[in-house]
């Protein structure tokens, strides 16, 4: 069973930035003495006000690789590791705790960052992909960077981690989807010399093992597409057995097992419109016990200490910051030992090592997008590792505002609006910046692209329309088969809040989003054509029906359950034909610029070249960007600065440079 460790849903402590991937500033300051009378006297009801606006901040540096990030702890507690960029690409450094010595780097990748990471022993295993197409390999080597194995070098397969077996120094359990590009099946593999054991052939319908705390493969969760059954056996040895079905409106989430290895710790919303922490009885088909509820808010997940077998909290992300409710007082005083220490920032404890004594303590806020401490729990010590991206001031960067409006048909919708540093709020160019998913969510917390544009002078506006997950399970039903409709309706709604409250500029809003966030600016820009300026599409679905076809294939096993909640191509063709922005191009009168990567195995080239083909037919102005080393979204550091210096472009081209008109 994964070890597992209390780390909120906050953005800085991803690898990636809160779209895609690392984002990053450097800050060139500036500042004169008649900045700020020129301000005062010439910027009145323009949207800046007496204060004197941040510096602008050069735009490679907010997206260059950070100077280091994603630090991990040995499980010997001898060594710490992270992500530092070497020839433009994030790779793996080691250094001892303590030592004077320089860090040592172990990994040499010149054409992708190395974004996920792990210790296994005294190895480290990543995993990396080609160009962006996710069909990650898994990768051995030892401390010094030797002995480099490739353990899945298979072409169009994806590993994943199923158990990484912390006891056992040589194995851990992957699945791969090797013989079925559909499902995976789980191999035990030696990490020092790639030997693989298929432990269990997938039948063709199951998408999730569970292990317990032996590393023994105990529990199965099968799917018709719609329906969800748990499967259970004693031991290794006996075959799987039926515990429940349930529909996929429903959740029963498995989180790992009892300390017993008999009952199983879940999140589960049946019966409840929010998810619990319960204990459900696997014998007996029922749950026995509810540990905690929140009764706003779905829960994040739980967390259990491995050395001491108890369990230690649970969170939720709630309006503004990650809360915690703890079962375990010693780990509750531990946890606000060092909260007392940074009172200003959201933390979590990232990393831990075998004795549980040493943890990497990660903390960030909406202006810090995080700084790194090694925290000893017996001399109650807290060390500073590393800033992330030491060259940004806080100062200098814009509160991200949690607000709350009103859709049409009376849903209450969260959301966050960040103001550019200096201004009064009134009046302001605005992009829109629905987030992808859709069942995701925006959460409070640093974010570069957001904290970029309100450098620009731009206000920002984000919001958690129905459908966005943590929420409950009523809010996330009132999306299904909703795309273009009131999903786009919360969105709209939203714009038309900032527009009367007198904080957006009603002739200059953008829209921008990723993945479906990309469709919510076509449909944006298509059903609500008047409303925008102009809109930014970056890897977005413009075809619901070519969409569902080029999925990628284990997703195939989801397909009858999208069906439902997104629409049916035959039963349903009326409905996805009215919501499929590309079917309704000759409503769309505003500049649009579409980015895209060539190998996006999610959300395929050809819905962008749909779209951009259908607008230059009529003469419509359509930027289009496509790279063809990326996949769903740009992670090489190079293909980031083309995008965003054409963004900015594109955005000074039609909604003008508030810094200038400042």
């Amino acid at each position: 069973m994964r070890t597992i460790l209390p780390i909120t849903s906050c953005s800085w402590k991803n690898v990636n930035s809160p779209k895609f991937f690392y984002f990053n500033k450097f800050l060139f300051i500036f500042a004169a003495v008649w900045t700020g009378f020129f301000i005062l006297t010439n910027c009145r009801g323009r949207g800046i006000s007496n204060r004197v606006m941040a510096p602008e901040i050069a735009l490679e540096d907010f997206f260059r690789n950070p100077e280091k990030a994603a630090f991990r702890v040995s499980p010997d507690g001898r060594f710490i590791s992270f992500l530092a960029p070497w020839k433009s690409r994030l790779n793996i450094f080691v250094q001892e705790i303590g030592s004077a010595e320089e860090p040592r780097r172990i990994t040499a990748d010149t054409v992708r960052d190395i974004r996920s990471y792990f210790w296994k022993d005294d190895r480290i295993l990543y995993l990396q992909d080609i160009g962006g197409d996710e069909n990650f390999q898994l990768f051995s080597c030892n401390i010094r960077g030797e002995d480099v194995l490739p353990l899945t070098p298979f072409p169009k397969v994806l590993t994943i981690i199923i158990d990484d077996l912390e006891e056992d120094p040589d194995h851990m359990i992957i699945g791969l989807n090797k013989r079925n590009p559909e499902v995976f099946d789980p191999y035990r593999i030696n990490v020092r010399t790639g030997r693989m054991e298929l432990l269990y052939e997938n039948p063709g319908d199951i998408t999730e093992w569970v292990t317990d705390h032996e590393g023994k493969l105990r529990l199965a969760v099968r799917t018709d597409g719609v329906n969800s059954t748990i499967l259970y056996r004693k031991d290794e040895k006996s075959p799987f057995q039926e515990v429940i079905t349930i529909s996929f409106k429903e959740t029963l989430a498995p989180q790992f097992f009892t300390f017993d290895n008999k009952n199983l710790y879940a999140l589960s919303n049946i019966g409840r419109d929010k998810t619990a922490l319960v204990v459900f009885d696997l014998e007996n088909s029922k749950e026995i016990e509810r540990l905690y509820e929140n009764d706003n808010y779905d829960l994040n997940g739980a967390y259990y200490s491995k050395k001491y077998k108890k369990l230690l909290g649970t969170s939720y992300t709630g309006w503004q910051k990650t809360e915690w409710y703890f079962f375990d007082k010693e780990f509750e005083e531990m946890f606000q030992k060092v909260q007392r220490q940074l009172p200003e920032y959201e933390i979590s404890f990232v990393s831990t090592n075998r004795e549980e004594d040493k943890y990497i303590v990660a903390a960030g806020s909406d202006r810090n997008p995080g700084k790194y401490y090694l925290f000893d729990k017996n001399s109650g010590r807290l060390e500073f590792l590393a800033e992330s991206r030491p060259w940004l001031k806080e100062e200098h960067l814009a509160p991200m505002k949690p607000i709350k409006y009103t859709a049409r048909d009376g849903l209450t919708i969260e959301g966050y609006l960040t103001i550019p540093v200096g201004s009064d709020g009134k009046n302001l160019p605005t992009v829109v910046i629905p987030h992808g998913g859709p069942w995701a969510r925006d959460v409070w917390g640093y974010d570069a692209e957001v904290q970029f544009l309100a450098n620009r002078g731009y206000a920002v506006f984000q919001m958690n329309f129905r459908g966005s997950v943590g929420f409950g399970r009523r809010f996330w039903e009132l999306s299904f088969k909703q795309w273009g409709r009131s999903m786009q309706d919360d969105i709209t709604d939203g714009v038309y809040y900032l527009i009367r409250e007198g904080i957006a500029d009603s002739s200059r809003v953008a829209i921008y989003g990723g993945s479906y966030g990309g469709y919510a600016t076509l449909a944006g820009l298509t059903f609500t054509p008047e409303l925008y300026a102009c809109g930014i599409d970056y890897v977005g679905v413009s075809n619901l029906f070519t969409f569902m076809k080029t999925i990628p294939p284990y997703w195939r096993p989801y397909l009858e359950m999208m069906y439902e909640m997104v629409g049916h191509p035959e039963k349903d063709s009326a409905l996805l034909a009215a919501a499929s922005p590309v079917l309704h191009a000759d409503k769309i009168i505003k500049p649009l610029f579409i980015a895209q990567g060539a190998n996006d195995p999610r959300v395929n080239k050809a819905e962008s070249d749909q779209m951009v083909e259908a607008l230059r037919r009529r003469g419509v102005e359509v930027e289009y960007m496509v790279k063809d080393n990326e996949g769903h979204g740009f992670s090489n550091e190079e293909n980031r600065f083309d995008f965003y210096r054409a963004m900015e472009r594109f955005l000074k081209q039609h909604l003008g440079d508030p810094r200038k008109s400042a």
